[in-house]
């Protein structure tokens, strides 16, 4: 859904101040203006209309002033859409004290005036007063009456702020009931039908699909998103008219390109990584040895980032690693396309696709002569200005290709780039992990949105066939903790026998990975860079393929590391080969070697050796631009 913009009340006058809406306003004008405002001479129908025309000229601070000063020399009884107005343009500004008190003297002049409260809630979102956000939002669900035709749109935003509020602030139940009431009001809102559907799969919430309403399964299907999408369905069609759905609704495309129809021909190749996940975040610890080994004789490696500043030493490497780091945070999407435009970039390699936080709408400016979609959605992105797919020929075999908007550009080896930097800490025993001693231990250590009831219906009959065995999950949420058990029981299992390993530090965690004996694989959205880790700790992970990437990505790991016997294409072999190793600790012990000579000596590991075949295709794709 996104932060909703702050609503600017917009009255119209038929008096003017001599100036027409397309004529710009010069210093004289302005000072004519502000000496206007001081000596009373402007209403506040001209100052609205004045101050209108500003900020369309993209003059916002010199509508502040004029704001500023009609309200130091004015009393009236409509003073409180003055300060309105002000409040929005200051939040646009990112003044977020001034627009706080802006809206502060607004409510005071006007208490049941609602606008400046929900636009309060984001200021203080902003400023990072969860709470004072919060009970802005709840002030106006408690007072707005659902049958109130005029105020039932800021009834709905102020819903769907809560609900992406509270997701985000991993509040999933609460998040999941703002948004039923906001559907139930109106079930036509598309990006609320997406994250209420997601919502679902985060708390493990089975069918994720169930009517609401008058919105049945099948609206709820077409307006769920990408990044939701690849762990409900194992469709690939499905997964691309998604993304194309997006891209249909939500994205600019009718931008100038600005990007030149042929190759810079620089000394260098300009390669540029833009990403909002240069932090502690998946993306980043894959890549970052990536950025780092580039060859500076031929390379040049530009970071555009508007990630948050976490601080960590893994966004230290990642900015350490670049040969120009930008910060974009700040700039539109425009003049973002415009700085990497400017910085004359051969290719742009986006870390987002759709995932939370991407800038699409940047990338369809085309800034790049070739863009290139990598790792940050397993799925097809769908949109129409981005190139090509870093791919495997497992991965993404050739008969899947229709299902790409991108073009597969294929490594030899794995797609998967992997930091053989990464830190370990000390394994702990199973005693500090509250594991039973002598059990067989399976694990599956995937976001609980990846879990499918049948994937789940399937690990417990494992558990039934394999006495005394317990499954190792991550502790996502105390939700999706509570329906995981209560689901463990109506297949016949006590819930004690699903133990729940909360989050920890990457080097902490990666050395859990020394407990258990096997990795069970989630379906049909695979494991990533967990499976990664898994696999660079010597853990063997046991998958199932299916027909998208999100559902080979696992399978690709393990085609690299040389253990296809690992992989299987339906639920009943994989059942039966996790029971099959649960009862041979010697093939377990075998695989665990494997493991070990393949972090050694194989290609799945081989950094250096993969950035030299990434550097290979992309000079391949500049040569023949």
């Amino acid at each position: 859904m996104g932060a909703c913009a702050p609503p600017s009340v917009r009255l119209s006058s038929t008096r003017t101040t001599g100036l027409s809406m397309n004529h710009a306003v010069s210093a004289n004008d302005f000072g004519t203006l502000v000496l206007q405002t001081w000596d009373r001479q402007l209403n506040l129908l001209q100052l609205l209309e004045t101050a209108d025309r500003l900020s369309a000229q993209g003059r916002e601070p010199l509508a502040a002033v004029l704001y500023q000063t009609w309200l130091r020399r004015n009393r009236t009884t409509h003073d409180h859409l003055a300060w309105f107005n002000l409040g929005v343009i200051l939040f646009n500004q990112r003044d977020f004290e001034g627009a706080r008190e802006a809206y502060s003297r607004a409510l005071q002049l006007s208490p049941q005036f609602l606008q400046p409260r929900f636009n309060l809630g984001l200021v203080y979102e902003q400023l990072g007063q969860s709470d004072a956000a919060i009970a802005q939002w709840l002030h106006i669900e408690n007072i707005v009456a659902p049958d109130n035709v005029v105020e039932r749109p800021l009834l709905l935003m102020a819903l769907n702020n809560l609900g992406r509020h509270y997701e985000d602030h991993s509040r999933y139940a609460e998040a999941l009931a703002a948004l039923t009431r906001s559907l139930r009001l109106d079930p036509d809102q598309p990006k609320v039908i997406h994250h209420w559907v997601f919502i679902r799969a985060k708390q493990c919430v089975w069918p994720v699909y169930e009517p609401l309403g008058s919105l049945t399964p099948e609206v709820q299907r077409q307006h769920t998103s990408a990044m939701a999408m690849i762990a409900v369905s194992e469709d690939p069609a499905m997964q691309l008219a998604a993304a194309r759905h997006y891209v249909a609704t939500s994205l600019n495309l009718g931008v100038k390109r600005m990007a030149p129809t042929k190759a810079y021909r620089h000394r260098k190749l300009r390669v540029a990584y833009c990403s909002s996940d240069f932090c502690m975040h998946p993306v980043a610890m894959l890549t970052v040895e990536l950025f780092e080994l580039h060859n500076r004789e031929h390379f040049e490696i530009y970071g555009f980032d508007w990630s948050r500043e976490d601080n960590s030493p893994l966004r230290q490497r990642v900015e350490a690693a670049m040969d120009h780091f930008e910060r974009i945070h700040t700039l539109s999407d425009e003049a973002a396309a415009r700085r990497i435009r400017e910085c004359e970039i051969d290719i742009l390699v986006d870390l987002q696709g759709q995932t939370l936080g991407a800038r699409a709408n940047m990338l369809a400016y085309r800034p790049a002569p070739i863009q290139i979609t990598y790792l940050g959605l397993p799925a097809t992105t769908g949109l129409p200005f981005i190139d090509y797919v870093i791919a495997d020929r497992y991965l993404i075999p050739e008969s899947a290709q229709p299902f790409y908007s991108e073009k597969p550009l294929y490594l030899p080896d794995i797609y998967q780039v992997s930091d053989r930097k990464r830190l370990v800490g000390p394994v702990p025993s199973r005693a500090d992990c509250g594991l039973p001693a002598d059990a067989f231990v399976f694990c599956s250590f995937n976001n609980n949105y990846k879990f499918t009831p049948e994937v789940f219906a399937t690990w417990m009959r494992i558990l039934q066939r394999v006495p005394g065995s317990v499954l190792w999950l991550l502790a996502d949420n105390v939700w999706a903790q509570e329906n995981l058990r209560r689901a463990a029981v109506e297949h016949g299992i006590t819930g004690d026998r699903l133990l729940f390993a909360p989050r920890l530090a990457p080097e902490h965690y990666l050395a859990r990975y020394g407990v258990p004996d096997l990795f069970l694989d989630t379906y049909p959205f695979n494991a990533g860079t967990t499976a990664n880790d898994a696999l660079w700790m010597g853990l063997p992970v046991l998958t199932m393929s299916g027909q998208t990437f999100a559902s080979r990505m696992a399978g690709a790991l393990l085609t690299a590391a040389g253990l296809p016997e690992l992989i299987t294409t339906d639920l009943q072999a994989y059942e039966e080969k996790a029971v099959t190793l649960a009862q041979s600790p010697a093939d377990c012990r075998r695989l665990r070697s494997q493991l070990q000579q393949t972090r050694e000596q194989g290609v799945l590991f081989d950094t250096p050796r993969f950035v030299r075949n990434l550097e290979t295709e992309f000079r391949r794709l500049v040569d023949t631009y």
